[in-house]
């Protein structure tokens, strides 16, 4: 046992480490982020809430939930921020990151895929017809690397399934761009998120002509690249040494102004904000901030919620699932209530014409995929495969 010190010693300090070039001070009104390997629970309700609103807004076709909850903004900033995480780890490479991430989202969607175009291959599809031959038949690569918006049999069940797959696409190329874009928006952040809404702008405009199978694929980076780097600054810290009344003078004057220019250019949608590039870079980024900024502190509020909180763990377990499948739980939704107006005790009892009652009939069909499929995002993941994740207690 060692003698202890004389009074008037002290220890001496602790050397100081000095932090990571793009690590920040945090002040002491801000929350805690998540301990290290942890899931931060206020971003994975923001997830859940997303994939809820996605769902509703295709079952009630609703343009002005576009701009309640712009979901999509907030599906890639929550997935931007988490591949900055990833890129920032130490034990392996960034090519290895992006190897993962594709691993992660490419399996669950040749599960959808195969049964997809199994349905339409059973209908008679032919993708060499019309002259198409051997080109019409190589497009079914875009069924497995979503590159381009993948063929089908233009059936309207078919193209409706299929319409989401927009998501999937941008998400794979924002992770292929994601090591060279973190390495750029570390030498000068807000200079990257102020171009890529002035990009949105081009997007909108149509100043510079692109050829139609790069315009999709091409707008959708431009319109959620803030978005996405907004999850960057959040990953960074940046986001959290912003001062108050700043953040709200910058999500008020690009909402506001995205917002203007949503209703000044109404589609036959109406004020879709997927219809229109440049108010709906310019409301999500304003929408996003906010949430990011200005966040609870800790997370015990959602977990004293049990169904709350098994919600938000189930829905973020299997977000690729639910996002792919909502659409086919719709059209089979709408198949059932077609069968259901033929017998007469369901057609007065249930309100079968009801827009809600189809989107409150797709969740056991949602749950009904998490079951029969879900499991192959656990495989993806290289986990143990669960048919109903759970929170752990």
């Amino acid at each position: 046992m060692t003698a202890p010190a004389a009074p008037r010693l002290l220890p001496p300090p602790p050397p100081t480490v000095p932090p990571p070039a793009h690590a920040h001070p945090r002040t002491q009104a801000e929350p805690e982020p998540p301990k290290k390997g942890g899931r931060d629970l206020y971003l994975d309700l923001l997830r859940a809430l997303a994939l809820i609103r996605v769902v509703a807004y295709h079952a009630f076709n609703w343009a002005w939930l576009t701009l309640v909850f712009p979901a999509m903004g907030v599906m890639f900033a929550l997935a931007g921020s988490l591949m900055a995480r990833s890129l920032d780890r130490h034990d392996r490479s960034a090519t290895a990151v992006v190897r993962a991430r594709m691993r992660r989202l490419l399996p669950p969607l040749w599960a959808f895929a195969g049964c997809v175009v199994g349905a339409m291959f059973r209908q008679g599809w032919n993708p060499g017809e019309n002259g198409r031959g051997i080109a019409g038949w190589a497009e079914l690569l875009w069924w497995i690397v979503p590159l381009r918006d993948p063929p089908t049999d233009g059936s309207e069940w078919a193209s409706q399934i299929a319409a989401p797959l927009w998501y999937i696409r941008a998400y794979l190329l924002f992770v292929l761009l994601s090591p060279l874009l973190l390495r750029v928006f570390r030498k000068g952040p807000w200079v990257c998120v102020v171009g890529f809404l002035v990009l949105a702008e081009v997007a909108q405009t149509g100043l510079v002509p692109l050829p139609e199978a790069l315009r999709g694929p091409v707008t959708d980076l431009v319109v959620f690249g803030a978005c996405w780097l907004l999850g960057f600054a959040h990953r960074d810290g940046l986001i959290r040494r912003l001062p108050a009344p700043r953040v709200w003078a910058l999500a008020v004057l690009t909402t506001a102004i995205g917002g203007w220019f949503a209703f000044t250019h109404p589609t036959d949608e109406g004020y879709d904000l997927g219809e229109i590039p440049l108010a709906q870079a310019l409301w999500s980024f304003g929408f996003v901030l906010l949430l990011m900024r200005f966040r609870p502190a800790g997370d015990a509020w959602v977990r004293r919620y049990r169904p709350v909180h098994a919600a938000v763990v189930l829905l973020n377990a299997r977000a690729v699932t639910v996002y792919l499948w909502h659409e086919v739980a719709l059209v089979l939704g709408v198949l059932l209530i077609d069968r259901m107006w033929q017998v007469h005790a369901l057609e007065t009892v249930l309100p079968l014409e009801a827009d809600w009652f189809l989107f409150l009939l797709a969740w056991p069909l949602v749950g009904g995929a998490v079951l029969l499929a879900g499991w192959v995002e656990d495989v993806a993941a290289r986990r143990r495969p669960r048919p109903w994740p759970t929170p752990r207690t």
